[in-house]
């Protein structure tokens, strides 16, 4: 899973609970840390790419950028032909 246009992908970090701990550093009573990935936010879209459709997927950020584009009336990076809501998986 990656963005078509800025390759935006997974990356992996840390959940942190919000526990208080304890003086001291005390092992037991420290907040737990938890490995955990972070998913952008990718949707499916039908582009228009030497003259064939091609179904690709956008993040967000480069959706709003050619929603922007258009309403600007610049001519977008990617001529996009319809928007399809991607299904939960």
């Amino acid at each position: 899973m990656k963005c078509y246009n800025c390759g935006k992908t997974v990356l992996f970090g840390r959940s942190h609970t919000h526990h208080r701990g304890v003086a001291g550093g005390r092992w037991k009573k420290r907040a737990p840390k938890t490995q955990r990935i972070f998913k952008p936010n990718l949707q499916v879209f039908k582009i228009l790419e030497e003259g064939k459709v091609k179904r690709v997927r956008l993040c967000t950020k480069c959706a709003k950028r050619i929603k922007k584009d258009i309403k600007d009336g610049v001519k977008p990076f990617l001529h996009v032909l319809k928007y399809q809501p991607q299904s939960a998986q």
